[in-house]
């Protein structure tokens, strides 16, 4: 195998990889706090042959002396574009929206090895009775919701009505005519590089990467960083026409290094065949 089908060839995967990012964000385009992410190209090791014996007698040149060859590119980088989406009002009293970027709710979700906090943006509760005097705060998968203290949200009593204010306390009018709150635990994200998809359009850490440093967890006098819109749902951040242009560009390429890899064969038969 010649250099052109090496490098070709390694290319051909990379942007495999680029068009499995790309249809991952056209197929959530209508997901309720979906964030699109943005994959990012560097160049593979470079192999350069200095041919000039004295640099200083050849002509005047803007680029490096010498021939430089490259063995193809690869994903430098899969990054989640945080920026805020379109804000949807739905006029329900559990549906809510984030209105600043990098805030996440913390949710339960149970594993193998038992339970772990996973994160949404999408702020479509529910409410999922535990007995004939508990309900529990879910998502719409059925998660529970946590609280501040990272304990699932359970409302004991028979509740009238709910509110959901702007810093993301849940405050619920009991049918006695008390009153309760809760903080719903918020977290703002640091690093969104070290965020996966785990399903359910949540979003997790890896198995080796601690939570903290990533995230901050917005307790006590750090609520005030929270902006919440009640009765409403943000909507995700895909932009059609740019991911339809972003997927045509790299279909583009890649007919372009499966070209490259039929002409090197072909000039391979050529040279086979000289007698």
């Amino acid at each position: 195998m010649n250099r052109t089908m090496i490098t070709a060839t390694n290319t051909l995967g990379q942007l495999q990889k680029q068009l499995d990012v790309i249809s991952n964000n056209i197929a959530n385009v209508e997901t309720t706090g979906f964030k699109r992410r943005e994959a990012t190209f560097t160049d593979l090791l470079v192999q350069q042959f200095n041919n000039l014996a004295n640099e200083d007698t050849g002509a005047p040149r803007l680029t490096p002396a010498g021939i430089r060859q490259g063995t193809g590119a690869k994903l430098g980088q899969i990054q989640m574009v945080l920026t805020q989406g379109t804000i949807k009002a739905t006029d329900r009293p559990l549906d809510t929206a984030f209105t600043k970027p990098g805030l996440f709710y913390r949710i339960q979700v149970q594993t193998n090895d038992g339970y772990e906090t996973q994160y949404t943006r999408d702020g479509a509760f529910y409410l999922s009775p535990l007995s004939d005097n508990e309900t529990m705060l879910v998502t719409n998968s059925g998660k529970p919701v946590l609280d501040e203290n990272n304990d699932p949200v359970i409302i004991a009593g028979q509740a009238s009505d709910y509110t959901i204010t702007e810093t993301g306390t849940l405050v619920v009018n009991m049918a006695d005519g008390s009153q309760k709150s809760v903080n719903l635990g918020v977290s703002q994200v640091n690093k969104p590089q070290f965020l996966e998809q785990k399903g359910d359009n949540l979003l997790g850490l890896p198995a080796d990467v601690e939570a903290e440093g990533v995230f901050t967890e917005l307790n006590g006098g750090l609520r005030n960083q929270i902006s919440i819109r009640s009765g409403a749902l943000e909507l995700s951040n895909v932009d059609l026409s740019k991911e339809m242009t972003d997927l045509m560009t790299a279909q583009r390429s890649y007919q372009f290094q499966a070209r490259s890899i039929n002409m090197a064969d072909q000039m391979m038969g050529l040279i086979n065949g000289i007698r």
